[in-house]
């Protein structure tokens, strides 16, 4: 039975992660800094702890065949566009990345799975929100919009680096604005669909909701399975360059927000705000991936949204008064 950690597994993606490769039949030990908030992990080993410390990171990579590494210090626009948080991010993303890469290549970690982000891409190819380009082979020069991508994209050349000069196999995702249950909703550190589910579930009808910037700005959106599966394909191919996993539906953020009231069936009004945007257009090119992979995520961002709003209803609901 193959032994894999998923580093960051006590979080989103890698919490559903940990459920998919147990289905699969593999051993898995799941390390973060926290459990799982809205379910059981269902991990043989879960380790709670910091892998920043060169200890943790030491004890949890031993024995295992593979690593999935998703922890990171990250969050949404809230978090991560208003320069706030900029030397936590990069310090602690860089360290994480660090330990494990060079803790595991010394207990003889094989392959390892990075996830990368859509925010390496540059600045000056997403001013036109209706024509952003986000290939892979888009990404130099070099002009991420925040300090988050600029780590993000260290780390990927670290990565390759490793693959290069010590032949372990190396994987990366560039993920592009990955939603489903048991995502972070509320507190500041949420992503825009499960912003916008939680202000309409929270608005009384014929209410408004906020939305920060003129809500032209375009984004696609990938639900978390098809996330999951892209990365499972990605790691069980031959593939060693970086590649989007995304959706290709580009929506306005106004627009998600109007789907978002569809699906509740409520008719509330949009008040747009001064608020952290990020670049103003994004959209996975999937063209890559498909050619890689022979596959791309297909699913509409309408049947991934009616999942995630009835979820995060359920925990409005739950967090009020009684």
């Amino acid at each position: 039975m193959k032994r894999v950690l998923v580093a960051g597994g006590g979080g989103f993606i890698g919490g559903h992660l940990v459920k998919r490769l147990k289905k699969e039949g593999y051993w898995v030990r799941a390390a973060d800094l926290k459990l799982n908030e809205f379910s059981s992990s269902p991990a043989d080993d879960f380790q709670v702890g910091d892998l920043r410390d060169p200890q943790f990171a030491r004890e949890v990579v031993d024995g295992v065949d593979e690593v999935y590494q998703l922890a990171a210090d990250m969050g949404g626009a809230g978090y991560i566009f208003t320069g706030e948080h900029d030397a936590a991010v990069m310090h602690n993303s860089a360290t994480i990345n660090l330990n494990v890469l060079e803790l595991g290549r010394i207990a003889g970690v094989r392959k390892i799975f990075y996830s990368s982000s859509a925010c390496i891409y540059p600045e000056y190819n997403q001013l036109d929100p209706d024509n952003p380009n986000c290939s892979e082979d888009s990404a130099y020069p070099a002009a991420p919009d925040s300090e988050y991508g600029w780590e993000k994209l260290f780390s990927e050349r670290l990565y390759l680096s490793y693959m290069r000069n010590y032949g372990i196999e190396v994987r990366v995702a560039r993920f592009h604005n990955i939603y489903g249950p048991e995502g972070v909703w509320c507190g500041g550190r949420e992503k825009a669909p499960a912003a916008l589910c939680r202000k309409v579930a929270e608005a009384p009808t014929g209410g408004e909701i906020e939305i920060w910037g003129d809500g032209l700005q375009t984004r696609s959106f990938l639900y978390i399975d098809e996330c999951l599966e892209g990365v499972r394909r990605l790691m069980d191919s031959s593939c060693a360059e970086p590649v989007n996993i995304g959706s290709e539906e580009m929506i306005t953020i106004n627009g998600l927000a109007r789907l978002a009231m569809e699906v509740a069936g409520k008719d509330l009004r949009i008040r747009n705000i001064l608020g952290p945007t990020g670049v103003r257009g994004r959209n996975s090119d999937n063209r890559l991936i498909q050619q890689r992979l022979g596959w791309k995520p297909s699913e509409p961002l309408r049947k991934g949204m009616e999942l995630t709003y009835r979820w995060i209803e359920e925990q409005v609901r739950s967090s009020l008064p009684s």
